[in-house]
C-alpha cells in the first residue's frame, strides 16, 4: 500500500514558526475530517455532484469493453495517437510513463512484445504536430480523439488535420483508424462519431477531465498498449475502501489534505513541491499540478465571497531538480510544503564499478544507483528539515499498476477533501473557461460575436 510519513512538518523536528503540532491538529479537526468524508460518500452517487470519479474503481463494464477492443485490434497497428488536452492527456501520459518500460516509443516491436508505440498530442504548437504527423506512418496508427463536449478547439483542430490525412490516404477506410472518447449522447464529436461510423467509448457524466484517469479517457489508451488495467483498478478499489475511514488517524489521503490546508493558512506556505524521486513518475507531477491547481485555485467560496485562494503547486524531479531547485527551497522564502514521492523497490537494480578507488569518488564503488537516489530522498529531506523547512514523504512500494493507481486515487480524495477544507467548489473551472469563450471569439464561432467585439476592444487598449 501507498504509505504517508507527515514526520518533518511537525513542530518537534522544524520548530513551532514553522512546524504543526500534527497530532493534536488531527485531534482538532477529526469531527470535519469525519463529516466530510461521510459527505462526499453520500453524496457521490447524487447527479451534479461531480463526484462520479469516485465510482471509477467498481465500473467493470467499461474495463470489460475496453479490453475486448483491445484484443480486436491488438497487432493491427504500430502506433496509437491520443488527440487531447489537459486532463484528457495527462492521466494518460503519467500512467504510461510511469509503467511503460523507459524509452518505449525508441524500443524494437519485439522489446515492445509487439504492443504499438504510443504518441500524446496534448498541445496545438504547429512545429510538434507537423513534425509527428509527418514522422508517423498514420496507416498503421489507431487515433484515439478525446474530449467530453466535442467543443475543445485543441483537441477537434488536431482531429480535423488527422482525419483529413488519413482520408487522404486511406479512403472512406480511414473510419477504422480513429475511435472517439467523448460524451454518450450530446456533443460534436458524439454527432461525428455517429454519422462517420467511429467506435466510441463514454467519458461519464459527473466526472471532471481532471479526474478522469481511470474512465475510459486513460483506460483504452492504457489496455491498447498492454498495461493491465484489471491490476489497477484492484489497486483503485483497495484504496478506496482505505480513504472511506472516517479516521483522520487511519486516512492518508485525510492527512495530506489538512496538512497542505493548515500550512497554508496557519504557516503561510501556499506553494505545493511534488518531487518523485524516479525518473518514471515524473509526469504524476505534471498530472497533479493540473488537478491541484484546477480543483483547488478558486475565486469565490460556496458562500460566494470572493477569498482569491488556492496552493499553487510546482513540478519537480528528485534528485534532478536538487540541482535547480533545492537552493530556493532551502534558503529562499520558507513558502512551501514539499511532497517527496519515494519508490522502496525499483524494477533494477545498478551497480556502480569498483573503479577509481584511489580517487574522491572511489567511495561509489560497490554501491548501487538504488542506494545512491534514495541517499539522495533522505539526504534532502534531512537537509530541508535542517533549514525548518516542512516535507512529506509518499512512498510506494514499487511502480506496478496496482501501485500507480493508489497513488494517483489518493490524490484525487486528497484533492477533494482539501477543496472541502477550503469551503470551495473543487470541480468547476470558471476561470479556464473565460479564456475559452475568448479564443472562441477570437476564432470566429458562431455565437461570440458580441465577446469578439469586447475582446477586440480590450486588445486595442493592452
Amino acid at each position: 500500500m501507498v504509505t504517508l510519513n507527515y514526520k518533518h512538518v511537525d513542530a518537534q523536528i522544524i520548530g513551532k514558526e514553522h512546524g504543526l503540532n500534527v497530532e493534536k491538529e488531527f485531534d482538532n479537526h477529526k469531527g470535519d475530517i469525519e463529516r466530510i468524508i461521510k459527505d462526499l460518500n453520500q453524496r457521490k452517487d447524487k447527479q451534479g455532484q461531480w463526484l462520479q470519479w469516485m465510482n471509477l474503481g467498481y465500473n467493470e463494464e467499461t474495463v470489460w469493453y475496453v479490453k475486448e477492443y483491445a484484443a480486436q485490434v491488438k497487432g493491427k497497428y504500430e502506433n496509437i495517437l491520443v488527440l487531447g488536452i489537459g486532463g484528457s492527456a495527462l492521466g494518460g501520459i503519467a500512467v504510461t510513463e510511469a509503467l511503460l518500460k523507459p524509452y518505449w516509443n525508441l524500443l524494437s516491436p519485439e522489446q515492445r512484445n509487439g504492443m504499438p508505440r504510443i504518441f500524446f498530442l496534448d498541445n496545438i504548437d504547429p512545429d510538434q504536430i507537423t513534425g509527428l504527423l509527418d514522422m508517423l506512418d498514420l496507416r498503421k496508427t489507431l487515433v484515439n480523439v478525446i474530449t467530453k463536449s466535442g467543443s475543445t478547439a485543441e483537441t477537434m483542430s488536431q482531429y480535423m488535420i488527422v482525419k483529413a490525412r488519413l482520408e487522404q490516404q486511406l479512403g472512406d477506410a480511414y473510419r477504422n483508424n480513429i475511435v472517439a472518447t467523448t460524451d454518450q449522447k450530446t456533443g460534436i464529436l458524439r454527432q461525428l462519431a455517429d454519422q462517420e461510423g467511429y467506435k466510441t467509448f463514454v467519458v461519464p457524466d459527473d466526472v471532471g477531465g481532471r479526474f478522469s484517469v481511470f474512465s475510459a479517457v486513460g483506460l483504452l489508451p492504457f489496455a491498447l498498449v498492454g498495461i493491465d488495467i484489471e491490476d489497477m483498478m484492484n489497486g483503485v478499489k483497495d484504496m478506496d475502501l482505505e480513504l472511506k475511514n472516517t479516521d483522520i488517524h487511519n486516512n492518508i489521503a485525510a492527512q495530506n489534505a489538512l496538512i497542505h490546508y493548515l500550512m497554508d493558512t496557519k504557516k503561510d506556505k501556499n506553494l505545493s513541491v511534488m518531487m518523485p524521486y524516479s525518473s518514471r513518475l515524473k509526469y504524476v507531477s505534471d498530472w497533479y499540478t493540473q488537478l491541484w491547481a484546477e480543483s483547488l485555485g478558486k475565486e469565490e467560496n460556496l458562500k460566494g465571497k470572493k477569498v482569491h485562494i488556492g496552493p499553487t503547486p510546482i513540478k519537480a524531479l528528485g534528485a534532478t531538480d536538487q540541482h535547480s531547485q533545492i537552493q530556493l527551497y532551502n534558503e529562499g522564502p520558507n513558502n512551501k510544503l514539499i511532497n517527496f514521492i519515494r519508490v522502496e523497490e525499483f524494477d533494477k537494480t545498478l551497480e556502480i564499478p569498483k573503479i577509481f578507488e584511489y580517487t574522491g569518488i572511489g567511495y561509489l564503488g560497490g554501491k548501487t544507483i538504488n542506494q545512491l537516489i534514495n541517499a539522495e530522498a533522505d539526504s534532502t529531506r534531512v537537509a530541508l528539515s535542517d533549514y525548518k523547512r516542512p516535507t512529506v514523504t509518499i512512498s510506494i512500494p514499487k511502480i506496478t499498476p496496482y501501485n500507480v493507481a493508489q497513488l494517483l486515487y489518493m490524490f484525487e480524495v486528497q484533492t477533494a477533501i482539501a477543496g472541502e477544507l477550503y469551503n470551495i467548489n473543487t470541480f468547476n473551472q470558471p476561470g479556464v473557461e473565460q479564456a475559452k469563450n475568448y479564443t472562441y471569439a477570437l476564432m470566429g464561432r458562431a455565437g461570440y460575436e458580441e465577446s469578439a467585439k469586447v475582446l477586440e476592444e480590450k486588445m486595442a487598449v493592452i
